[in-house]
């Protein structure tokens, strides 16, 4: 898409464009929590009202909505599959609202663990079919521009989180950390009233319990062309049969022989982007900051909110890029650079060259932490998410997200729970754990990784059908040490017995 095609879109937005900016205000919600709870942990209004928290005590309260949010979002997909999309976002938004309202309401940690246990339940149901909703509804050519504006309302949640919480750190009562609370169940609930009062219900899904004339007007309405909504042979392979409605219940459906594949990819895309630390930096961001020097409390929540508004703006051209830079190169360039800024931090820390009162290295540490947070939101925050969803055929799409989505809350929940705690033991080993998962993922996704940008969904499905095995993987790799090896054989840098032996490596796997 170009930057006409752009201005085009927002001086005549389209139904579905319109449809897919007030679903993706589920997004904002997340990002709300995801930029409250550390500020509001660390309050003196907080400690006043619950009582101090350990470091493990800390962790459990912050991460205590993922899991919740990870059995939820597992069942999400099913959900989805059988209330329509639309209808599953407002009940997981309304469970939401009910969860926060209990959390603003909290006398007691108790209290307080309940509600954040069912604001995850509410998340996971609501948060995953956002992208389905749209990749959905959206045309090929803007799918994923649309479907990355989940992302950037996460965005914005966060920094009104942070900035929320840094104006209400002055308030001496308990409505210091009660009112982001109370924010976030009222906007809850409105977002559930309006996706069920004004959105119409997906196409798609539509067609895939046997409504086809309703889907053909919903096109209509959404003011989708005949022409963008892609092959009618989808629509005629998803038309349900007696086995197929029994498939699609099927909890297995999304391990079948055409998608595990797939599955498998989404499913440690969406896990290892938790792993690359995000969200340890999002949650414990006045705690990071505290550690690199910044010792009061304004301070820290400055920082942080500094740090999500670099977040919101870096988003901002990500979602217009979206697709003129393939999620293939920027999942591999971002892996690459998030793991430098990791290992860096992690290595000062090491070294012994961060000192919090003075000294270049606590400045260094705060500018990588800024540019991790920024490489992140450019690469894996939009790409990622996308991805996971839009590989997978129509008949396995929500349950397929709804399970990579699962694999995303449980890290998350790993790394926000024990973040605090290798924090509590040690400066630099966590930048180094997430240093290491980064350029893991960056290598695996160079290898088993096909591209999709502006492909029709019924091409993604023929690339992956497609797609070699690890084995091919193995050879083409050979294959490229081979074209090295022969120019160096002839300037005789590499005898022939050491190209005999790669020679050797390669004729098995081509033999197989």
């Amino acid at each position: 898409m170009t930057i006409t095609s752009y201005l085009t879109l927002l001086r005549h937005p389209p139904k579905y464009a319109l449809a897919s900016v007030l679903i993706a205000f589920g997004g904002c919600l997340f990002g709300l929590d995801t930029g409250c709870i550390g500020p509001i942990t660390t309050m003196p209004q907080f400690v006043t009202s619950i009582g101090h928290l350990s470091s493990t005590l800390h962790g459990l309260v912050v991460s205590s909505i993922l899991l919740p949010a990870a059995t939820a979002s597992f069942f999400a997909g099913h959900l989805a599959d059988r209330l329509g999309r639309v209808q599953g976002i407002a009940i997981g938004s309304v469970i939401f609202g009910i969860g926060a309202a209990l959390e603003a309401a909290s006398v007691r940690l108790a209290m307080l663990f309940v509600g954040r246990v069912i604001t995850g339940v509410g998340e996971g149901l609501f948060l995953s079919t956002l992208v389905v909703y749209i990749c959905e509804i959206a045309p090929p050519a803007y799918r994923g521009p649309l479907a990355s504006i989940p992302q950037l309302l996460v965005t914005i949640g966060i920094c009104t989180g942070f900035f929320v919480c840094y104006g209400t750190v002055n308030i001496s009562s308990s409505v210091s950390w009660r009112l982001p609370f109370a924010l976030q169940a009222g906007l809850a609930l409105g977002f559930a009233a309006a996706c069920v009062l004004l959105l119409p219900e997906s196409p798609r899904w539509l067609t895939s319990v046997g409504r086809r004339d309703e889907a053909v007007k919903t096109w209509d309405v959404l003011g989708v062309s005949g022409a963008e909504r892609e092959k009618e042979q989808e629509q005629a392979v998803v038309v349900p049969d007696a086995e197929s409605r029994s498939r699609r219940r099927d909890l297995f459906k999304v391990f079948r022989h055409k998608v595990w594949k797939r599955t498998a990819l989404g499913v440690f895309l969406m896990g290892m982007q938790q792993l690359s630390g995000i969200d340890g930096v999002l949650y414990y961001a006045p705690l990071l900051f505290q550690q690199a020097g910044l010792s009061s409390s304004q301070a820290s929540f400055l920082a942080s909110g500094i740090s999500a508004l670099l977040i919101f703006l870096a988003t901002i051209p990500a979602f217009l890029l979206s697709d003129r830079w393939g999620r293939r190169t920027s999942t591999i360039a971002g892996g690459l650079s998030l793991s430098a800024c990791m290992i860096l931090i992690g290595s000062l820390y090491a070294s012994h060259s961060v000192y919090g009162s003075y000294g270049a290295g606590r400045w260094v540490v705060i500018v990588m932490i800024y540019l991790f947070a920024i490489f992140f939101s450019i690469t894996w925050a939009v790409g990622i998410k996308v991805y996971a969803s839009e590989i997978q055929p129509p008949e396995t799409r929500a349950a397929a997200t709804s399970l990579a989505y699962s694999s995303n809350w449980i890290v998350n929940w790993i790394v926000a729970f024990t973040t605090p705690i290798f924090l509590a033991n040690s400066t630099f080993g966590v930048y180094f754990l997430f240093g290491s998962a980064t350029l893991l993922t960056a290598i695996v996704c160079s290898l088993f990784m096909p591209e999709t940008r502006g492909q029709t969904l019924e091409s993604i499905n023929e690339a992956f059908e497609r797609s070699g095995s690890v084995r091919s993987s193995v050879v083409k790799i050979a294959d490229r040490l081979r074209s090295v090896v022969q120019p160096q054989r002839r300037h005789g840098i590499v005898s022939d017995a050491t190209l005999a032996d790669v020679e050797l490596d390669v004729l098995p796997a081509r033999v197989g």
